[in-house]
């Protein structure tokens, strides 16, 4: 992680989890505030709809569990890396929206 990156999680319980917090606090890593039932702008959310209508679209889907993680071991390794620089230049545009619409 850059010196100037920021920890966003999207509050779930896992993420609030005490050793969670001690460790985020120990290495010294800022967290962004997120307050409960906020729209989920974090950009992996968006990578991971990417993925979610790649496989939608196959021809096939995965049938099993083991199909499934195969699938999207398929797709990731697929996915131009322009695409995940994009979800990511459009923190701010996404970020100024919200604040726009008040929330």
């Amino acid at each position: 992680m850059g010196s100037d990156a920021i920890f966003m999680d999207n509050n779930a319980r896992p993420h609030r989890a005490r050793l969670v917090r001690s460790y985020l606090e120990s290495e010294i890593i800022p967290q962004m505030v997120w307050p409960a039932r906020s729209p989920d702008l974090n950009s992996i959310e968006h990578v991971w709809d990417i993925l979610g209508r790649q496989i939608a679209g196959r021809s096939v889907p995965p049938g099993t569990l083991h199909e499934l993680q195969q699938a999207l071991l398929q797709e990731w390794a697929s996915l131009p890396q322009q695409a995940i620089n994009d979800t990511i230049a459009s923190m701010p545009r996404r970020c100024q929206a919200c604040i726009s619409a008040r929330g």
